[in-house]
C-alpha cells in the first residue's frame, strides 16, 4: 500500500491543519488507545497521533508498532507528532479529513 511521494506531500499539506486525535503515553500501546487508533482511521483515513514519549528510540518504535497494528502507513514525523494514513474504500466523506479537505479545495 506505499504511498507516492506526491501523495505523501498532499497528505502532509492536508495534515498541517490537523489536531493530534490520539494520544500515545509512556504506557505504551493499550487496548483502548489501539481501539481508538482504529476508530479515528476508521472515520478520517489521515490523522495525527501525539507521542507522549520522551525518548527517540522508544517514540519510533511505538511507532512501527502502531503502524503495524494499524495496518496504517507512516506519512510524516514531526518531533513527538506521527500523522497517520489508512485507506477506508466506505469511508464517510463528511468525516475524512482527505475528502473534506478535496470538496472544500475543489478536487476530484
Amino acid at each position: 500500500m506505499s504511498l507516492s511521494q506526491a501523495q505523501k506531500k498532499a497528505f502532509r499539506s492536508i495534515g498541517h491543519h490537523l489536531n493530534p486525535v490520539v494520544t500515545v503515553s509512556e504506557n505504551g500501546l493499550t487496548e483502548g488507545v489501539l481501539a481508538e487508533l482504529a476508530r479515528a482511521l476508521e472515520d478520517h483515513e489521515l490523522i495525527k497521533v501525539k507521542l507522549a514519549i520522551g525518548d527517540r528510540d522508544a517514540r519510533q518504535t511505538v511507532i512501527d508498532e502502531l503502524t503495524e497494528a494499524s495496518h496504517s502507513e507512516l506519512v510524516q514525523t514531526i518531533g513527538k507528532v506521527a500523522l497517520l494514513y489508512r485507506r477506508n474504500p466506505r469511508v464517510n466523506p463528511k468525516l475524512s479529513n482527505i475528502q473534506r479537505f478535496e470538496n472544500h479545495h475543489g478536487r476530484r
